[in-house]
């Protein structure tokens, strides 16, 4: 590191569990982040700010402003915009040193499965099961850690999916909790509203689990699902197992590439 990034992530540095070796961690590091949205915003914003190296950014939407209640890497210059592209922008202008690959367009499985196979860490950010099952299979595929979140309404929820010790019956993947041939109701943020604040309080759990899995640091939320009903602020939390039958995780030895 260089005197500006000794100075720019010396609070990081003071942390004895993060210090010089950690925060040369996260700067060498590839986080992939599934969606710029209400979630991707500050997961992008805070892992710009943390000093992860590389982010690949993927969205295939436009900002609108609609979208300007809760989606704090944009503004209203970039209705219209690329989100992925808005978001990018807002990562530069925080911490101009990085890499950003913003991607407009909406990955299918096989360019999933190049992305995946390229980053350090998944976080997914979308908005609908297909796109989750999609990130999860190529996340197990690849023996790689997925930081999920979701949120609508007033509830959100969160997890971490690590197969990367594939022996740990604890580490359930997404699919073992979702089974990709359940049927579940999909809901919207536009026609079902979403808490503004919700986005940003998953979003950036989300970005604390990535950037502890980087770094190294403390234990992650795999095996477990926390909840929260933020009309109260009460927090649930449950542990789940791999399911014996999974069709995404059963028996498969995955090998980190």
């Amino acid at each position: 590191m260089n005197d500006d990034q000794l100075l720019r992530y010396s609070r990081h540095i003071l942390l004895d569990e993060i210090g010089i070796e950690g925060q040369q961690r996260l700067l060498a590091a590839h986080a992939l982040v599934i969606g710029a949205g209400g979630l991707g915003s500050p997961v992008a914003l805070y892992l710009a700010t943390a000093g992860v190296g590389t982010i690949t950014i993927v969205d295939g939407d436009t900002v609108d402003l609609t979208n300007l209640q809760r989606q704090i890497a944009h503004n209203l210059s970039r209705v219209g915009e690329p989100k992925a592209r808005s978001a990018a922008q807002t990562m530069h202008a925080i911490n101009p040193d990085l890499v950003v690959h913003a991607l407009h367009e909406r990955a299918d499985a096989a360019r999933l499965n190049a992305l995946v196979a390229a980053a350090d860490v998944v976080i997914d950010c979308s908005d609908n099961f297909a796109t989750r099952h999609a990130v999860n299979a190529a996340c197990v595929a690849h023996a790689k850690a997925l930081v999920s979140g979701a949120a609508i309404g007033f509830d959100g929820q969160l997890s971490v999916y690590d197969l990367r010790d594939p022996s740990n019956a604890s580490h359930p993947c997404y699919a073992c909790l979702f089974p990709p041939d359940a049927v579940f109701e999909e809901v919207r943020c536009a026609t079902m509203g979403v808490f503004a604040p919700l986005v940003g309080i998953i979003g950036s759990m989300q970005a604390a689990e990535a950037l502890k899995l980087l770094a190294g640091v403390g234990s992650s939320l795999a095996g477990r699902l926390q909840m929260l009903d933020a009309r109260t602020m009460e927090w649930t939390e449950i542990t789940m197992a791999r399911t014996p039958d999974c069709p995404v995780c059963a028996g498969r030895r995955v090998t980190p590439s």
